[in-house]
């Protein structure tokens, strides 16, 4: 693989540990843990409590959260070294709350990196190589995954799970309306849409939402794919050219705005964060949304679901699969540059990633495992719509496309600017295409960035290598 940058992409915390900061308990331990022990000490001497070293775990999963919280919890109670952890979940914010964190003493000691994450807080020196710390048989373990894991030549991240996408509908709804099964095409996902909102009218339920709170999420998980099992690539650059072509979207862009225009989207998902809308499906009042494989886990514990649903390949534009639903992963934890505890989150790190931690991850429907080792071992997860979510022969992993910052709106608003107002969406193309190969001319000559042209890539070869 040629090396190439990644993408650039309610805060609730959680602090775990002996008390919480602030309230009269943890007042009075932290006076009883500053007080000298004389009881069991011999005569005339005093005996110092150790003092707890305390780090920070952040990450922007909400999906897992209280299966991580109990971990984390126990990791507190267990481990025989005095470190207590704090678990910070935050939401779509994360990337922006991370980088003003880098700028005060706050930053954590141990994040939470994906797949389009790991590359840009690695150029923005916010990870610590882990080198150091892996033992022979970690490295063995784990498989390395250039520019997903390993940069230059040195590791910053290990794999944990890898995550699949697909079309989540509710089948309540669909037979109601009368749909035998999911959409394949676009033009199948307007008008299922169309019919599924018929048929909920009297319930308040709509046949299609996407989180358009935040346009790049919504996309990112929607469209992106759609584009993928077609043989574009998801983020509009093409890896045969080594340059950046969003016409591969116009169909797409174009559905989407054509199954709002119809008044079969959910309303006000111009501010819908992911959450709110999952609440929402598990109630009954959307009928279709593109989302990844943490869903199951989503339904069975933080929005225990109330309708029957399911899970099926995202549809292509026209129905033939000629590329690869990408199958994200390859890195989870990485361990922070500015930690001035960085022996203690490794210890962290490592119990995070023993055998049972990431067996009871993939058992509990959080993620399908990316190690081998644990794939080949632990059991398909019990979890309702799980099925649905597991590698099948049109999921694989796309080569890392190069990161660039245009100047103007990304991409994703771009696209959401169209289908709220309209307009001319050649223009649109045109203008991205345009900007962003601008900015990628721009990173090449002057900040050492590679992209060359492969002739040779077939999107269509991509798939099928997770499937058991």
């Amino acid at each position: 693989m040629k090396k190439q940058l990644l993408l650039s992409s309610l805060s609730i915390v959680l602090a775990l540990g002996l008390a919480a900061c602030g309230n009269s308990n943890s007042e009075a331990n932290t006076n009883a843990n500053t007080k000298t022990n004389t009881k069991n000490s011999p005569e005339g001497t005093t005996e110092v409590p150790k003092e707890k070293t305390k780090i920070s775990y952040w990450t922007g999963d909400r999906h897992d959260a209280e299966f991580i919280k109990e971990r984390v919890a126990k990791f507190n109670e267990t481990n025989t070294d005095g470190i207590e952890v704090e678990l910070v979940v935050k939401g779509d914010d994360f990337d922006t709350a991370l980088d003003l964190s880098f700028q005060t003493a706050d930053s954590p000691d141990v994040i939470r990196v994906k797949e389009n994450t790991i590359g840009t807080f690695y150029l923005k020196e916010y990870l610590a190589p882990i080198d150091e710390y892996l033992t022979d048989e970690m490295k063995a373990k784990f498989p390395e995954m250039n520019e997903l894991n390993t940069f230059g030549g040195k590791r910053y991240s290990l794999p944990n799970f890898g995550t699949t996408m697909r079309l989540v509908y509710n089948k309540d709804l669909f037979a109601k309306a009368g749909v035998t099964a999911p959409p394949t095409t676009l033009q199948e996902l307007v008008d299922t849409a169309k019919k599924l909102t018929v048929a909920g009218k009297a319930d308040g339920a709509y046949g299609f939402a996407l989180n358009f709170k935040n346009p790049t999420s919504a996309l990112s998980r929607s469209a992106r794919v759609i584009a993928e099992m077609s043989g574009f690539g998801g983020f509009g650059y093409d890896f045969k050219t080594a340059r950046f072509d969003y016409s591969g979207f116009k169909p797409i862009i174009e559905a989407f705005k054509q199954i709002r225009d119809d008044g079969s989207m959910l309303p006000g998902v111009e501010s819908l964060d992911i959450d709110p809308l999952r609440a929402q499906f598990a109630e009954g009042k959307i009928g279709m949304y593109l989302s990844y494989s943490s869903e199951p886990g989503v339904y069975s514990s933080q929005f225990p679901a109330k309708i029957d649903w399911a899970a099926a390949p995202a549809p292509s534009i026209d129905g033939t699969v000629k590329g690869a639903s990408g199958f994200l992963g390859g890195q989870w934890l990485a361990l922070s540059t500015k930690s001035e505890h960085k022996e203690a989150a490794w210890k962290f790190m490592e119990y995070m990633y023993t055998d049972q931690m990431l067996t009871d991850y993939q058992e509990n429907g959080f993620g399908i495992s990316m190690v081998p080792t644990i794939s080949a071992a632990a059991k398909v997860p019990q979890v309702n719509g799980i099925e649905g979510f597991l590698p099948n022969k049109y999921d694989g992993v796309w080569p890392v496309y190069p990161t660039v910052a245009p100047e103007g709106m990304k991409s994703s608003d771009a696209f959401f600017k169209y289908m709220l107002n309209g307009g001319d969406i050649d223009a649109v193309i045109t203008d991205l295409n345009k900007r962003y190969n601008a900015a990628l001319d721009d990173a090449i000559a002057n900040d050492g960035l590679k992209a060359e042209p492969d002739s040779s890539f077939d999107p269509a070869i991509l798939g099928g290598k997770f499937a058991k």
